[in-house]
């Protein structure tokens, strides 16, 4: 299997995680923050959905400025699902589209005139995109169970899910 079909594969699989998560985040809590240091279930729950945009930056550009990022925040769960659908539908097909020999070219993270990394494609693929969006997923899932929602199991069934 080519480096692009696992990267595909992996995508299109933690897709469906991810929706089980969005789905589950209640609007009524969108303001709720665990610690005073902790950003809103809102923007964390946006921020997921809009990771997979990495994906596609990185395959569409040799470089990106996060001095110019601009934190979005979904409305309601419809917006949240549907910002979700949309970048994964970007990122696939900015895979697909992808050579092998892309997914090894280097690509720069930097702000401003700071440089903060630069690797391959396929590298910023797994760590910004993927390794990322597990770590806010983990962090999702405390949420969800300090605001005592049921939490839908992602690599098998969780406390919640009847066996």
């Amino acid at each position: 299997m080519s480096i692009k079909q696992a990267l595909i594969n992996e995508l299109k699989h933690e897709a469906q995680n991810t929706r089980k998560l969005l789905e589950c985040v209640p609007e009524e809590h969108f303001a709720y923050k665990p610690h005073e240091k902790s950003t809103t279930l809102q923007r964390l729950a946006t921020h997921i959905a809009e990771i997979p945009v990495w994906t596609t930056r990185a395959l569409t550009s040799e470089e990106f400025d996060a001095a110019s990022l601009k934190p979005r925040l979904a409305a309601n769960r419809e917006e949240l699902l549907h910002l979700h659908e949309e970048t994964v539908k970007e990122a696939e097909a900015a895979l697909s589209n992808a050579s092998e020999e892309e997914l090894m070219n280097m690509w720069t993270l930097r702000r401003g005139e700071h440089t903060i990394f630069s690797l391959p494609k396929a590298a910023v693929i797994r760590n910004i995109s993927s390794n990322h969006l597990y770590h806010h997923r983990g962090q999702l899932t405390v949420y969800l169970r300090l605001l005592d929602v049921l939490v839908p199991g992602t690599y098998g069934p969780s406390a919640d899910d009847a066996l």
